[in-house]
């Protein structure tokens, strides 16, 4: 089959999170950090017949790049990899699935989500940027007197440090405070695009891709100093 155009962003994006990869028989591909502390799932356009067993993905992914609108063909040991014109190909072998780290079971999400808010590709963008500029580590979550959603850069640790915030619209129930933390790095390792996200008071955050045809959803874990109706 021809690889389409949004499975191969799919692994780009993929390779970020963890190098290995289990491609499963179908067209749900799923990845878990190495740290446990962020997961991923999306249906891509194309169909697989079989599971394969990735250990380097960035590797495959400079294999694909070698041809012109990449052709997968399946082996059972192996996938071919040609150009359109089938002049050139590559053989690239698989991984024993038993050696690579993948996720064995699907998270349970909570059942209640206390801060809902909508984050748009820009706005990513400008956290990402202000997080370079300060050299912060840190996005810290909180209600805002007109309220909305505050999203600011910082350093916990240090209250005088230089800080970046941006309102988001949101919903959260009225009156309740909190103070949300996500790891910048984890926030980088997110598809750029517009998100609906969901926090919970269990530390654990969903992003939910509102593009059809990438439908991406990840969860995220917050940092452990983060408080919620304290």
């Amino acid at each position: 089959m021809q690889l389409n155009e949004n499975t191969i962003q799919v692994l780009r994006n993929f390779a970020g999170i963890n190098s290995n990869l289990v491609i499963n028989e179908g067209n749900e591909l799923k990845t878990i950090a190495e740290a446990k502390n962020v997961y991923a799932t999306v249906k891509v356009p194309d169909t697989f017949s079989s599971t394969i067993g990735i250990y380097d993905l960035n590797e495959l992914l400079k294999v694909l790049d070698l041809v012109d609108s990449p052709n997968f063909d399946t082996q059972e040991t192996h996938a071919i990899i040609s150009d359109g014109s089938g002049r050139s190909k590559v053989k690239y072998h698989f991984t024993d699935v038993e050696h690579l780290t993948t996720p064995t079971k699907t998270p349970k999400l909570p059942e209640e989500w206390e801060v809902k808010f909508t984050l748009d590709q820009n706005t990513i963008q400008r956290i990402r940027s202000a997080a370079g500029a300060l050299g912060h580590k840190e996005l810290c979550i909180t209600p805002d007197s007109s309220g909305v959603v505050m999203l600011t850069v910082c350093e916990s640790e240090n209250k005088t440090s230089n800080t970046f915030s941006i309102e988001v619209p949101g919903e959260y129930e009225e009156g309740e405070s909190f103070e949300f933390y996500l790891h910048i790095d984890n926030l980088r390792k997110i598809f750029s695009t517009t998100y609906e996200v969901n926090i919970s008071s269990k530390l654990i955050s969903f992003f939910q891709s509102t593009d059809q045809q990438i439908p991406i959803e990840y969860l995220i874990a917050l940092e452990k100093n983060s408080k919620y109706g304290e």
